[in-house]
């Protein structure tokens, strides 16, 4: 689980839990931003977004953990396909927003609109695609939940937990919002990202879901309480509120496993490269989120590995990856989502969960 159904709002409401953020070079001269929602779309959650939703790609230009430049997504409300009563399609609408207008409501100037799933293309070389996808994160969530309660639990180290190497997410769906926009229409050099999910409809904007870095409520983050609260805040905020429980996370997981001379230093060193939680990248560059260093995420990096190596200075890793087989060289870059046959035998995630 990336940030899949990591708070009480977002078990209430999939269609505003931000699942993954991913960022990279398109065609050239482009930028493309998505984000997923919906985890487990179709078995545990809707296939569709919230209209008084509003789902936001939102870029810190200069370095100072604000954002600058935002890019909007609304959609309208829910509609059935002629014919087909479990087919469902909203209209959607992407407006570009910079300055003031880039950090609080719907302003902004309309660069896209269509309909959920089509692709639209616009003459100003905007694409841009929501709906149904596969859900390209790959992660043994068994395992990972197993080695951190030894943790929380038992003060234990148990790389032994990551033996099961299953991806808990082969073969389910997500919904992703994909848009790609010149680079120019962003910037250039370096820029810093994130994903919001805010609630707007006729009160003001609320924000109830952020995606900064993958895994980082789940890994970093244990109580529920903290995790709202993460969602709701912004970057800025990361390190007075958050630098100094992740840097105990952090020196927690490295003592336990004796991979650092001093835990809390490496702590700190961590807490230094990731708050605050926002992924950077170098506009036109391949991307690639590794041990290294963050440039953006494509579609088939292993975050879980990454957080996991990160977070307790080994080589550690579950054993699975995304599945590259379900990724395109072309927009929307995502594959087909997976069929009904393809997930026979697959268990909702979310027992008894509800879907609209």
């Amino acid at each position: 689980m990336s940030h899949h159904f990591d708070t009480p709002t977002a078990l209430a409401d999939p269609r505003i839990n931000v699942c993954d953020f991913y960022l990279f070079r398109g065609r050239p001269g482009t930028t493309v931003m998505a984000m997923t929602v919906n985890p487990d779309a179709g078995l545990s959650a809707p296939d569709t977004f919230r209209d008084e939703g509003l789902y936001a790609f939102r870029f810190d230009l200069n370095g100072d953990a604000v954002e600058e430049l935002t890019f909007k997504v609304r959609f309208g409300v829910v509609s059935h396909v002629a014919g087909e009563e479990h087919k469902h399609v909203q209209s959607f609408e992407i407006r570009r927003a910079a300055g003031r207008s880039a950090v609080q409501g719907a302003d902004g100037d309309v660069v896209v609109a269509g309909r959920t799933g089509e692709v639209t293309k616009t003459a100003s070389g905007v694409v841009a695609f929501a709906g149904l996808a596969p859900d390209l994160f790959a992660g043994d969530a068994t395992a990972i939940s197993e080695f951190l309660m030894a943790v929380r639990k038992e003060n234990r180290f148990d790389p032994g937990a990551f033996q099961n190497r299953k991806n808990f997410f082969a073969n389910r769906n997500v919904t992703a919002i994909v848009l790609e926009v010149p680079s120019r229409s962003i910037g250039r050099g370096r820029v810093h990202a994130w994903a919001t999910a805010s609630l707007h409809g006729h009160a003001p904007e609320v924000q109830v879901s952020r995606w900064g870095l993958p895994l980082l409520t789940h890994v970093f983050l244990p109580e529920p309480s903290m995790r709202e609260d993460y969602n709701r805040m912004v970057p800025a905020d990361d390190i007075p509120r958050f630098s100094a429980q992740i840097g105990k996370v952090a020196s927690t997981l490295t003592r336990l496993a004796g991979s650092s001379a001093n835990p809390t230093d490496y702590g700190t060193q961590l807490t230094t490269r990731i708050c605050p939680t926002t992924l950077p990248y170098e506009l036109d560059t391949p991307a690639a989120f590794d041990f290294a260093g963050f440039n953006g995420r494509a579609l088939t990096d292993d975050a879980m590995d990454v957080i996991l190596t990160l977070a307790t200075n080994t080589a550690l890793g579950d054993g699975v990856a995304p599945d590259k087989g379900r990724v395109r060289d072309t927009f929307p870059y995502f594959g087909e989502p997976y069929s009904a046959a393809e997930q026979i035998g697959v268990a909702p995630a979310r027992a008894g969960a509800k879907k609209e």
